[in-house]
């Protein structure tokens, strides 16, 4: 009653303890049948079996599976029972879809491996698979195991069972090859068994796997898949076998077998790490791909003898197209040529013209471009005809070719065969197309020379005259040389040119003379000008004077200047100096080249047009050296524009002032107070003697070195020069030198004047007791008068008292005595009490009175008078005093 109505899930409990009790089977039986559904299977059947009583369940599971229990557990425990009592266990693994293959296979591993094999191959999602590959493993079955797998066509799988560290695996490749793929009839089960073969990298395994499938008899023979793996596989394999070329299994399955991709496979035999050359042969042969074929034979096998006879034997025009292509690059332009002339294939006439060339095949060019002409209408086609016959001298077909229609590019061909030095060839292309530049050339190159002037003539261009003229020359043609020369020198660009080729011949004289016809021309130009006045500088200076004269505005006179230069014509170089006005230049060139260019006028007329004001002093220089006489002249001329004090330290160095003397004299007048010209002036007349000339110049002159010159001249033998110094002396305060100096030449005046003028007292009194001492009385008597004011009166009192100089002194004290009166007197007048008027008056008019005898103006030329007479005994003597 507990399982029945309380606790039914507890049934395998109670009926373990049951069957340990040793209970009735009946009644477990009545139990269970009376729990039923209720009674949890799974538990059930683990306490029974662990009991070893399992077979007493059977009635109660038969009776659950009847009435639709799909529980695993159910179906297991009862497929335990049918094995253990073998009932149709296999029928039961086979066709029961409940039970759990896991739990079944490793139950009967034990019992029957074959069981278990079927158990694990039944899982429905083959999650057995690693169980049944151990079972079948361990247990030899690798019949069924191979079968299983080609059925499964799993890749993982077969890797797994093929891998080399399986030690079964020969075995298994065995029971594949021989039963379980023969068997089948599944053609997806055969191609995911021979992929697997090539995944485990077995290849002679999957070659004898396919040899049974396809060789032998089979529902597969035929299958072109598995014939192009077996060829496949045996150009694989050909790399392990020995045989000679053309020899391999490849080649003997090629042969025996007819339904494969014969382009495919023929393209793998080729590959490099195959190389199965004769193989690819013989498929495109079986084929009958004959291009694909050919091209083995020469690509491959390269065999080109086998290759002609095969193009021979098949006869098709691709095919010699190829055979002609590879003897092309293997430099048999002939025999390319005649293979491409064969097919009648044109397409690689650039290719065969352009070996034709480099290898001189041109006699076999010619049929074939003649080929191509009926084919293609190309350019290029008719160009290389047109090449090729001139190159096999054909020129009568070649005339003829030219003047009928044609492509041909007869400018370039021409070209060529000119640079090939063909020229009769050439020569008649350039005549076809009128190019006259070109068959002048020609004409040249043939020795026609006449004709080749008259060409280019016509072709009228500068570069054509230039080579005909270059070809003349060279012939000693010069009449022809000069008609093209005129046509050249008219172009200033290019008249160097013609030059330097005259030039390099050695042909002056007839350079000169094409020059010299130039000029004539209507379209005569400078540069002919200039060219013929340097020709003639080089080589015929005497007529280089007179063509400058005439010519000199029409030339470049830079240019003909270098060319002077050059040759040293000196005097016409400076001619086109002054022409050209460049007046610095023409200066240099005399001055520098004086022996040829100098003229003494012209160079006068030039040089004041100068800018470089620095010439002027070269120009003295030059004048100093080469035209002393004439510097005078210069200096005239150039007088505005110079520096005098340049000028005269420039002479100074040379001690060539004498040659100036006019010059600087002349600068002087003008009033231009210059000490480098004082001095110089003054040093002139020292030299020259000349007193009264020095006395005007630093009379009226005073910016000089008064005192050095002073110094020069006081010991002069001359008296005047000496005197100057003693004025000199005196003018720059130097009283008492030019005191001393008067009073050794005696000039007594001249040292009284000094004294006076310095108003120095002790000057004065000097001179006073040197005229005592040298008992000079009347010089006493005009020291007295004339230094009046600085002369002491008891000085000259003692003086002439103890001298017996009374009566010298006499006029001296009479003024002295007047002067002192006078002071006294307006001192008086100053200092008295006012007085009337007419007292005033009367004193004033005495006062006026005494003035009038000794003292003002008149005063003292009364005394001077009386002086005089004192002197010389009569008035105005000698003494100068009067």
């Amino acid at each position: 009653m507990y399982v029945q109505r309380v606790r039914p899930a507890m049934t395998p409990t109670v009926v373990g303890k049951l069957l340990d009790l040793d209970a009735d089977e009946e009644y477990i039986k009545a139990l269970l049948n009376s729990v039923r559904k209720l009674c949890p299977v799974e538990p059930l059947v683990e306490e029974v079996e662990k009991r070893n009583r399992l077979r007493l369940l059977t009635p109660f599971l038969e009776q659950l599976i009847n009435e639709g229990n799909v529980e695993p557990a159910t179906h297991n425990a009862i497929g335990k029972i049918y094995i253990v009592l073998n009932r149709e266990p296999q029928t039961f693994l086979r066709t029961n879809m409940y039970y759990d293959s896991r739990v079944l296979g490793r139950f009967c591993q034990k019992l029957d491996p074959y069981l278990s094999y079927l158990a694990y191959r039944r899982a429905p999602d083959h999650s057995c698979d690693n169980e049944l590959i151990e079972v079948t493993n361990d247990n030899g079955l690798f019949k069924d195991q191979a079968r299983y797998l080609v059925e499964r066509q799993d890749q993982d799988l077969w890797n797994k069972v093929l891998i080399d560290d399986n030690p079964h695996r020969a075995a298994l490749i065995e029971e594949v090859t021989g039963t379980a793929l023969p068997e089948t009839e599944d053609p997806d089960a055969v191609s995911a068994t021979v992929k697997a073969f090539m995944s485990a990298d077995l290849p002679h395994q999957l070659i004898n796997l396919l040899e049974k499938l396809v060789l032998q008899r089979s529902d597969f023979s035929d299958n072109r898949n598995l014939q192009n793996l077996l060829i496949l596989t045996a150009i694989r394999c050909s790399g392990d076998e020995n045989a000679e070329p053309g020899k391999t299994r490849a080649m003997e399955y090629i042969n025996r077998l007819d339904n494969f991709d014969g382009p495919e496979i023929a393209k793998i035999a080729l590959r490099d790490d195959y190389q199965l050359y004769e193989e690819a042969f013989t498929i495109y042969k079986k084929t009958g791909d004959n291009v694909s074929a050919v091209d083995v034979l020469l690509n491959n096998i390269m065999d080109l003898t086998r290759a002609f006879n095969y193009a021979e034997r098949v006869g098709e025009s691709e095919v010699w197209s190829h055979l002609g292509a590879a003897q092309l690059s293997n430099n048999m332009v002939k025999e390319a040529i005649d293979s491409y002339i064969r097919a009648d294939d044109p397409a690689e006439y650039r290719a065969i013209t352009t070996a034709a060339n480099e290898q001189g095949k041109f006699a076999e060019l010619v049929p074939f471009l003649t080929m191509c002409r009926t084919k293609l209408k190309e350019r290029y086609i008719d160009t290389e005809l047109v090449y090729a016959l001139a190159q096999t001298n054909e020129l009568g077909d070649l005339e003829i070719f030219i003047t009928s229609p044609n492509l041909a590019d007869i400018q370039s061909i021409g070209d060529r065969c000119y640079d090939e030095e063909m020229f009769q060839a050439a020569k008649l292309l350039f005549n076809s197309i009128s190019n006259n530049a070109r068959l002048a050339s020609c004409l040249v190159h043939l020795g026609s020379f006449r004709e080749s002037v008259e060409a280019a003539r016509k072709a009228n261009s500068i570069r054509t005259w230039k080579e005909v003229n270059a070809a003349c020359v060279r012939a000693g043609e010069f009449k022809l040389a000069q008609v093209c020369g005129l046509y050249i020198i008219v172009s200033p660009d290019h008249l160097d040119e013609l030059v330097v080729e005259y030039e390099r011949q050695g042909h002056f004289t007839e350079l000169i003379q094409l020059m010299e016809q130039g000029l004539g021309l209507e379209s005569a130009h400078k540069g002919i000008f200039t060219m013929l006045g340097v020709l003639y500088a080089k080589y015929q200076p005497e007529k280089l004077k007179e063509h400058i004269k005439i010519f000199w505005s029409r030339v470049n006179v830079q240019r003909l200047l270098t060319a002077c230069a050059e040759g040293l014509h000196w005097e016409e170089a400076a001619f086109l100096y002054i022409e050209n006005k460049e007046f610095d230049s023409a200066v240099r060139v005399m001055i520098e080249h004086s022996s040829d260019a100098f003229l003494h006028d012209k160079f006068l007329d030039i040089i004041q047009k100068v800018r470089n004001q620095e010439l002027y002093y070269q120009a003295i220089s030059f004048y100093l050296e080469q035209e002393p006489m004439r510097l005078g002249k210069l200096l005239s001329v150039l007088q505005p524009s110079l520096d005098p004090a340049r000028v005269v330290q420039q002479l100074r160095r040379t001690d060539n002032l004498e040659l100036i003397t006019d010059y600087i004299k002349s600068v002087q007048k003008q009033g231009e107070n210059i000490a480098v010209v004082n001095e110089a002036v003054n040093e002139i007349c020292v030299d020259e003697e000349d007193y009264e000339g020095l006395r005007e110049s630093v009379t009226e002159h005073d910016n000089f070195d008064q005192l050095d010159l002073a110094q020069k001249i006081e010991k002069n033998e001359l008296l005047e020069f000496r005197r100057i110094a003693a004025m000199l002396y005196k003018r720059n305060r130097r009283w008492k030198q030019s005191i001393q100096l008067s009073q050794a030449d005696r000039m007594f005046k001249d040292a009284i004047d000094t004294t006076a003028e310095s108003k120095q007292p002790e000057l004065a009194e000097e001179l006073l007791r040197y005229f005592v001492q040298s008992s000079d009385r009347e010089c006493f008597c005009a020291t007295l008068y004339t230094c009046y004011d600085l002369i002491k009166p008891d000085v000259a009192l003692e003086l002439s008292w103890r001298h017996g100089l009374i009566d010298y002194a006499m006029p001296y004290m009479i003024q002295y005595m007047h002067d002192l009166d006078a002071k006294v007197k307006e001192l008086d007048t100053r200092t008295a009490p006012a007085e009337d008027s007419k007292t005033a008056d009367a004193s004033a008019a005495a006062a006026v009175a005494g003035g009038a005898f000794m003292g003002g103006p008149g005063g003292m030329m009364a005394l001077g008078t009386l002086l005089c007479v004192a002197c010389c005994g009569v008035g105005f003597g000698v003494c100068g005093l009067g």
